[in-house]
């Protein structure tokens, strides 16, 4: 029998059922077992610095309806602009990683706690405007999307070498718009897969 290669598929509509579980049993020195979070929407550990931000957003389908079964990562600096990468000789010296992962809830809403990443070099060494790098994965998608969050209050905007390749009448899609709740800093991001003011998706 040879091996062939099996057809492409799109990532749903059994894609909610796939999401990999926020914790995993972890067999403890005493003996017993406890339940340890992996991959979730919480990203601040106790030791890491910087400003506590919430991330907060809708993502809708070209007819502005909710998408209720799509992932989102994120990936993102720490608050000095350094990565929890091997590739990052500056890499962090807390336990902060930078990556999470949020479903949706049936109206297409998700959320990330995280901390306001700092700026990090981009092209030729300069600095880039602080942003959050976003994967999207939802039904109907061959492959998932990427785009990027910019924070409205940035100055650093007006300059940074990525989001001006962007024509400027579409760049607002990918500003998210600052609000205060309470003791809370939440930036509102909305993502529009198609139609009239899709969100920009980067190639990668």
């Amino acid at each position: 029998m040879s091996e062939i290669i099996t057809p492409s598929q799109t990532v749903g509509p059994y894609f909610a059922y796939g999401l990999t579980p926020k914790g995993r049993l972890k067999w403890d020195p005493d003996g017993t077992y406890s339940w340890k979070e992996t991959i979730g929407d919480n990203l601040i550990t106790p030791d890491a610095t910087g400003e506590k931000i919430r991330i907060e957003g809708q993502i809708v389908d070209g007819d502005g309806k909710p998408i209720n079964d799509a992932m989102l990562e994120i990936w993102q600096a720490d608050a000095q602009g350094r990565y929890a990468s091997p590739y990052d000789s500056r890499r962090p010296n807390t336990q902060f990683k930078g990556f999470g992962r949020s479903a949706v809830n049936p109206n297409g809403e998700f959320g990330f706690s995280t901390i306001k990443p700092g700026s990090v070099p981009g092209p030729n060494g300069k600095p880039q405007a602080p942003h959050i790098g976003f994967c999207i994965y939802s039904r109907g998608m061959l492959r998932q999307v990427y785009t990027r969050l910019y924070f409205a209050d940035e100055a650093a905007n007006a300059t940074d070498q990525i989001l001006s390749l962007v024509p400027a009448d579409r760049r607002d899609t990918l500003i998210a718009k600052k609000e205060v709740q309470g003791d809370t800093v939440v930036y509102r991001f909305n993502i529009r897969v198609q139609g009239d003011n899709e969100t920009v998706f980067f190639d990668i």
